[in-house]
């Protein structure tokens, strides 16, 4: 399984949606939206980037979560994504090495 792949499922399954019900959220075509998520999860068709950013607006997650190799990484994706502007440079404050 890509990483891709467990992304996108272990957000879905977060959010409590379906993989119709995502699809169909993501403005992939009803009838055809379960199978898409399906071979999306199971990594044998990659989404392009116009659904991969239709489908993190869905999740509430930022599109680079979905490729990040660790698990570290893409929480701290979520969580950046996740803040308020006032939160999100405290972050970005504690993140900068020391002059």
């Amino acid at each position: 399984m890509s990483v891709f792949s467990a992304r996108l499922k272990q957000a879905r399954m977060a959010a409590g949606l379906s993989q119709e019900r995502l699809g169909v959220l993501a403005g992939i075509e009803e009838a055809s939206a379960s199978a898409r998520m399906n071979q999306y999860e199971k990594g044998k068709h990659n989404p392009d980037f116009s659904v991969v950013e239709r489908i993190a607006k869905v999740l509430d997650v930022p599109e680079a979560y979905f490729y990040a190799k660790s698990d570290d990484v893409a929480e701290l994706l979520i969580a950046f994504h996740r803040s308020s502007e006032s939160k999100r440079q405290l972050l970005l404050d504690a993140a900068k090495p020391p002059a």
